[in-house]
């Protein structure tokens, strides 16, 4: 796979749940210029991890925005199935509102740019990539599909990336940075 950090992050452009009556506005790379934009792959809708994961994220939404951060999930679900599941009540399976929108990944192109498509299965892993406001890559990790992402430590890294410095390992938000000699 070719590496993407660094790099220009690949077009997207898919249907979301942005406007969930409608259903009708997509969302796509340009949208968030200007704006950091944590990009995050699941497998699924209806699912065990994949509500802890998208219900962490929106817990800690006005943090993301707070950094100039935009957040956009992506399954290879349609918006009828994201829609379904956002307005089932939490205590039936479902996320409940959400202060994000889950994009339609259908043709799956957009998890196979990414790296991220379990081609057999037809399903994106845990994948998790941090934009910059110019559209580069800056951070991608990549889960199996039995292991959450750790909130905090996106949102560290954020920071980390944000800083245009030297983080040096466990760096924390207020510390210093590493300065060459």
């Amino acid at each position: 796979m070719e590496r993407l950090v660094g790099r220009p992050a690949p077009h997207f452009d898919m249907p979301s749940t942005k406007n969930l009556e409608t259903l009708s506005e997509r969302v796509r790379l340009e949208d968030y210029r200007g704006k950091w934009l944590v990009l995050f792959f699941y497998p699924a809708d209806f699912t065990f991890v994949c509500p802890t994961e998208i219900l962490a994220m929106n817990d800690r939404i006005q943090e993301f925005r707070d950094l100039n951060a935009e957040v956009l999930g992506v399954s290879v679900d349609n918006v009828y199935c994201h829609r379904a599941w956002i307005k089932t009540p939490r205590e039936q399976g479902g996320l409940g509102e959400l202060q994000f929108p889950l994009a339609s990944d259908m043709t799956k192109e957009v998890a196979r740019a990414y790296g991220v498509l379990v081609e057999e299965e037809g399903v994106a892993l845990r994948g998790l990539f941090i934009i910059d406001p110019e559209g580069i890559v800056r951070y991608a990790v990549i889960h199996d599909m039995n292991v959450g992402r750790n909130v905090d430590e996106t949102l560290r890294v954020l920071e980390a990336l944000q800083t245009g410095g030297l983080c040096p390992a466990n760096w924390k938000p207020g510390q210093k940075t590493l300065t060459p000699a």
